[in-house]
């Protein structure tokens, strides 16, 4: 928390992210035209949100593309803010971007628990439940094979899909078809990489959400900081995280 607020402290840090919030996945010299300083100068900012875990970077070819990461700030919000808000209030605003190729959505999280440990809990049907808004996952979890996600308050799946590489307990990429409402079904077809990485006594998780139509709804992919913030919460502390997304499912059923 001290770093995400070291970071947001200064001005140029918070105008980067909002040109981030503004268009995800910038070059370093797309991010230096917008501002007038120098490009070490912007590269020594955007170095202080990495670190505060407020951006990502990955690397495309010989670009090094530039992604909010908006979990962090999730995490201020439910530490404090929330306790003193109406839940919907804690709605996400919509992050919808115009790109002229398919949306990428990057999210990471640092969780305090071992990679066996996490990969059970995003493949476990019960525990799935705990941090999802409610919702279990099915699938026997090889290559090649479907999942689905459904919930007791819904008719049928809310997501279903295939299990493209099972690397246990490092890394899972499944297609993704949302189905719980019209818009949400429009977007098609999109795929979600869970990376594990252990770094001391914890796990860097990213999320990475791409092959987005550009005009994919939020709510095909605005719910991962929620997702993410419970899977944290439940892991380290094993209570649930009550979030707009939880109090909507559960007022379903």
């Amino acid at each position: 928390m001290d770093l995400v607020f070291r970071a947001l402290a200064d001005p140029t840090r918070r105008a980067l992210l909002d040109e981030l919030f503004a268009r995800d996945g910038q070059t370093l010299v797309s991010l230096t035209a917008r501002h007038d300083m120098t490009r070490i100068a912007v590269a020594k900012h955007l170095k202080i949100l990495e670190d505060a875990g407020l951006i990502v970077s990955r690397r495309r070819g010989r670009e090094k593309l530039h992604y909010l990461n908006p979990v962090p700030i999730r995490l201020v919000h439910d530490r404090w803010v929330s306790k003193y808000t109406e839940p919907w209030a804690a709605g996400l605003a919509g992050l919808k971007h115009e790109l002229e190729d398919q949306m990428e959505k990057v999210f990471e999280i640092y969780i305090r628990t071992t990679p066996e440990r996490l990969w059970e809990a995003i493949t476990d049907p019960v525990i799935r439940t705990k941090y999802q808004f409610g919702a279990s996952i099915e699938s026997d979890w090889t290559e090649g094979s479907s999942y689905r996600l459904g919930h007791p308050a819904a008719e049928t799946s809310l997501v279903e899909g295939e299990n493209l590489v099972v690397e246990r307990p490092n890394r899972l990429v499944q297609t993704m078809r949302a189905l719980w409402g019209p818009d949400a079904e429009r977007a098609g077809t999109s795929r979600v990489t869970w990376e594990i990485e252990p770094v001391g006594d914890s796990c860097r998780l990213t999320v990475v959400h791409d092959q987005l139509p550009p005009d994919a709804p939020a709510e095909v992919y605005g719910g991962w900081p929620m997702i993410l913030s419970g899977l944290k919460t439940w892991l380290e502390t094993g209570e649930t995280l009550t979030t707009p997304g939880s109090l909507m499912y559960q007022q379903q059923q």
